[in-house]
């Protein structure tokens, strides 16, 4: 019998649960602590929600919402809508 037809135990479903929750907090919990300390913070947390959203749809949420803020953001700065900040690169900016 070819292993894909039998149905996964619950067993095996809860523990798959457990340890996803445990790596994706676990790195999700670093990325926060990265955010005061040296290292890739934010892309630690992403990372982390990447790894919870195999499980749990809160944090597929969160990414979801993550990924189209990043696409928005994105396609402001190459349309140019994007605001500078201190005036334009021809000198400083007017009263």
């Amino acid at each position: 019998m070819d292993t894909e037809d039998k149905p996964r135990s619950t067993m095996t479903g809860a523990a798959r649960k457990v340890v996803i929750a445990g790596v994706g907090g676990t790195v999700t919990a670093a990325g926060i602590a990265m955010l005061v300390l040296p290292g890739p913070g934010i892309l630690t947390i992403v990372g982390g929600l990447a790894i919870l959203s195999q499980e749990f749809d809160g944090a597929r949420r969160w990414l979801d919402k993550l990924r189209a803020t990043v696409r928005g953001r994105r396609d402001a700065a190459h349309s140019g809508e994007a605001a500078s900040v201190g005036g334009d690169a021809t000198g400083p900016p007017e009263e």
